[in-house]
């Protein structure tokens, strides 16, 4: 019985269907399916799309789930929860020191052991992390200690 139910769920679209229902040129749906971005099934000349596939290709072409630069950044270079390099670009390196940088909170005086530890979790370079950090005056460094600086402006 819920064989029988779970069947006449089942609902298919042609290439048709789906252009008309999407304000799309048919061609165009045509060759998502033929690139496989779109999930279908090919029965002689023509598609056939299940509702669920194409409510799925849809949500993944939502902009909401457009991200932001930093994210995009922070996702191309995190590989297993480290960035195993930093950007060469100023701009996309500035995006991952401002994620390693919020990993320390404000008004908190900080060890340079510390300041290692936290930034290894996240990159293996920390010399270099915690030099970038002194030198875009993202922290302060004052007698081997330091402090995240409260004025500091995180990149948009």
């Amino acid at each position: 019985m819920a064989e029988m139910k779970a069947k006449s769920n089942l609902k298919f679209y042609t290439t048709n269907e789906i252009a008309e229902l999407l304000k799309m040129n048919i061609q165009v749906i045509a060759r998502k399916l033929k690139h496989g971005e779109l999930v279908g099934y090919k029965i002689g000349k023509d598609w056939r799309v299940k509702e669920s596939d194409l409510m799925e290709w849809l949500e993944g072409h939502s902009n909401r789930n457009v991200m932001n630069p930093g994210q995009q950044v922070i996702e191309r270079f995190m590989k297993k929860g480290k960035f195993e390099t930093l950007p060469v670009q100023r701009k996309k390196r500035k995006y991952i020191l401002d994620h390693i940088l919020r990993q320390f909170e404000l008004n908190r005086v900080y060890s340079e052991k510390e300041v290692n530890e936290a930034i290894s979790e996240l990159h293996e370079d920390y010399c270099r992390v915690r030099r970038e950090f002194v030198d875009e005056g993202m922290m302060y460094r004052k007698d081997g200690k330091y402090r995240r600086n409260g004025s500091y402006k995180f990149t948009r």
